[in-house]
């Protein structure tokens, strides 16, 4: 982030510029951390406010429509009007939402968090993976994988935290996490003046090719791309949310030892988020998407059937090799969209985000009707929907 690191980077454009990813996942790391805060307050919420489920359930709605339908809008809107400085304020109005949850003295104002914490995160991804962008050279899939993990592992660290601060000093105590915001806004607002410098120096570059795929044919693949990232992320919702619960009704384990399994297959998908962005530069992000949906197939199908130790085998090969899909997603649909990286970003992060959101409360309330087991069998054909990347142009098609 400093001038010589500009220089080198103007001497050798394709040169991946590891500082920026470092600092880009760091703040993906705290902005995702300081977002899950917002779930892992719900039980002292709904004590201390005495809430109904459908006002904690209106909190995850208000947070998941400002963090998800924003995302596309606030790429497309960037695209056209580049805004290099809405990664700091991205953070001011998720510090703001903090503060807002830490003091609020009625329900109201808690809704209005969340939606501020949601505001913030529509405005921080679709910006930061274009920084990532700009800074992975030729290694796209590199950088959208070391951008991702960061936010994998500020989810997990969240509710620890959450229960290692906030339980024991009371909902105030949620106000000290707003000097994490700020350390974030100190690193971002010197990522914004790189990218803002490396924005001009682009200029007296050859501009990037445009698609050479017609209009139908790349509405086909960016569709599919959806459907792709549809099986993924209901699949992976049906783990992260109810992989405890399945574990103890179908083992009798304890809460304790459910939960470990859970971290297994959780670091597993940290794992796979990192190593599936630089498998997918050497061999190809069309085999990656073929390999990490498709491919997990069977496993997913004996999962339910397994005993406990296979199980807890068979969900670290599912969290390694499924999540390995999304930084091939990603970059693929930027390769699609070359000249509005922000609106594929937006798309497919908000897409991401809202798809999970939804599939738990529809995958509970299947769970409510008819048995988490039943659940379980039938997520397990949902990566079925990987034959679909037959439909993918390769990369003589593409061009």
């Amino acid at each position: 982030m400093t001038d010589a690191t500009l220089d080198a980077r103007a001497a050798d454009p394709a040169r991946t510029t590891y500082a920026i990813l470092a600092a880009i996942a760091a703040s993906h790391l705290l902005n995702d951390m300081m977002q899950s805060l917002l779930a892992a307050l719900y039980p002292m919420l709904k004590a201390e406010f005495a809430l109904d489920f459908w006002q904690i359930g209106l909190l995850t709605f208000v947070f998941q429509v400002t963090a998800s339908l924003l995302q596309p809008v606030v790429g497309a809107v960037t695209d056209r009007r580049p805004f290099p400085r809405a990664l700091p304020l991205a953070m001011a109005a998720t510090m703001a939402g903090l503060l807002v949850l830490a003091f609020a003295p009625r329900y109201g104002l808690l809704v209005m968090g969340a939606g501020m914490i949601g505001i913030g995160s529509s405005v921080f991804h679709p910006e930061a993976s274009r920084v990532a962008r700009a800074a992975a050279g030729r290694r796209f899939g590199l950088a959208q994988s070391v951008f991702q993990v960061g936010g994998n592992f500020g989810t997990a660290l969240g509710p620890l935290l959450a229960a290692a601060v906030v339980l024991p000093l009371g909902r105030s105590s949620v106000a000290w996490f707003a000097l994490a915001a700020l350390a974030a806004m100190a690193v971002l607002g010197r990522v914004s003046a790189w990218h803002a410098r490396e924005r001009l120096a682009a200029r007296g570059r050859p501009a990037a090719r445009g698609s050479a795929l017609p209009r139908g044919r790349l509405r086909l693949a960016l569709g599919v791309l959806l459907v792709l990232l549809f099986s993924k992320q209901v699949y992976m919702a049906s783990m992260s949310s109810y992989y405890t619960f399945f574990l103890i009704d179908r083992f009798g384990l304890e809460t304790g030892a459910a939960q470990r399994m859970l971290f297994l297959f959780l670091a597993a998908v940290a794992f796979g988020t990192v190593i599936g962005g630089p498998v997918g530069d050497r061999i190809g992000r069309r085999t990656v998407i073929w390999i990490s949906i498709l491919g997990v197939l069977p496993v997913t199908l004996v999962l339910p059937w397994l005993p406990l130790f296979w199980t807890g085998v068979a969900s670290v090969v599912i969290g390694v090799v499924l999540a390995s899909a999304l930084p091939a997603i990603i970059v693929f649909a930027q390769e699609l969209l070359p000249h509005r990286v922000g609106l594929a970003a937006g798309l497919f992060y908000g897409a991401a985000f809202g798809v999970a959101g939804i599939a738990a409360a529809a995958l509970g309330l299947m769970a409510d009707a008819r048995g988490i087991g039943f659940v379980f069998h039938l997520c397990a054909a949902l990566p079925f929907l990987g034959v679909l990347t037959v439909l993918l142009p390769g990369r003589a098609e593409m061009g």
